[in-house]
């Protein structure tokens, strides 16, 4: 049965509103299907819950380009003219003045208030900067270097160069950053910060995020478990020195492929890969009960990319369910509790 009565949709723009076969839980989808939309990474800032609009990637004018689309009335705004972009890795800075992204391995960033872009670097493969921070970091030829007033450092060598979506992850509300390795076991997270690296966790892992106090991780973990491999959650917590204690069990998971947290950690969200029900699911952490929302039916359920709205409100994804792949919205407040967001 479908939750709450829906608001009208605005008069113009792309938005759809249609009710999800499986929960009839209403789904607006916010681009067409015309050409293809792509969302930034789920630990991106692209979605301002301030001037209330969302960032993604298109190629409806010929090569992937960033738009932003208005969420009150459906306005879709090209931002700039690219020739290489990257399409995940557009992000807002922490008073989301500056637009930031990678095209053909330049790290630029556009001024949105008068559309000029400057770059700060070339060769990058991968960059994070913490929302409150005054550092960027970067991946240049396998090497994470932080950046400060126009000047590098580097941290760490042999980093993973983030082509395949992992990277590099600037350590929310404290200092330092998290990056990934690939070794033979699979992928490696190490942070670095005031110290030499240290490694937290390594494996058949994925999807990490900091906490918002930036005292702990979570992740995707592969378990094997009865001839077969599953997805769980775990986190590692890093204490004052940045050293990490021992990595622990958070909660089981519908075999998501990729998921997020929301702002305060308490509920996450994720797309299943399972073929027979390839759904969009809410998951709290307390009670490790799990809620459908509704079918996302990707091609691919790793490149799904849910994510919450700052507030919590809403959960966005992408997906290629009618051939190209779009962007979707549901709204949450009535099953997760809404969290404040400053807004200054």
């Amino acid at each position: 049965k479908s939750r709450g009565s829906a608001k009208p949709l605005p008069s113009v723009g792309e938005f759809v509103r249609f009710a999800d076969p499986a929960t009839e839980n209403p789904v607006v989808r916010l681009t067409d299907t015309h050409s293809e939309s792509v969302l930034p990474a789920a630990d991106r800032h692209f979605v301002s819950t301030r001037e209330r609009f969302l960032l993604f990637s298109s190629n409806r004018n010929g090569a992937f380009s960033p738009f932003q689309v208005d969420l009150r009335t459906g306005l879709l705004r090209q931002l700039a003219e690219t020739t290489n972009l990257q399409t995940r890795s557009l992000t807002l800075d922490g008073r989301e003045r500056i637009l930031r992204f990678i095209d053909g391995g330049r790290l630029r960033e556009l001024n949105l208030s008068n559309k000029r872009v400057d770059t700060v670097t070339d060769g990058v493969s991968c960059f994070s900067a913490a929302p409150a921070g005054t550092s960027l970091f970067a991946v240049r030829a396998g090497k994470l270097e932080q950046w400060a007033e126009r000047k590098s450092t580097v941290l760490a060598e042999d980093v993973a160069s983030g082509d395949s979506g992992i990277g590099c992850w600037a350590r929310l509300g404290g200092e330092g950053c998290l990056f990934a390795r690939e070794s033979a076991e699979g992928r490696e997270f190490w942070h670095v910060g005031a110290q030499k690296p240290v490694l937290l966790a390594k494996g058949q892992i994925s999807n990490p995020f900091w906490a918002a106090d930036g005292q702990s991780i979570v992740f995707l973990r592969e378990v094997p478990k009865e001839n077969a491999v599953v997805s769980e959650i775990h986190e590692v917590p890093l204490g004052p020195d940045g050293a990490p204690g021992g990595e622990r069990f958070v909660s089981p998971t519908s075999q998501f492929a990729c998921f997020a947290p929301n702002g305060d950690g308490s509920v996450f969200v994720g797309a299943s890969r399972g073929r027979a029900q390839p759904d969009i699911v809410l998951l709290l952490r307390a009670s490790r009960r799990e809620m459908m929302l509704c079918e996302h039916r990707a091609k691919q359920p790793a490149m799904v990319s849910p994510i919450f709205s700052p507030d919590s409100r809403r959960v966005y994804f992408e997906s290629d369910r009618l051939g190209k792949t779009a962007i979707y919205s549901v709204n949450v407040e009535l099953l997760v509790e809404p969290l404040p967001v400053n807004s200054d």
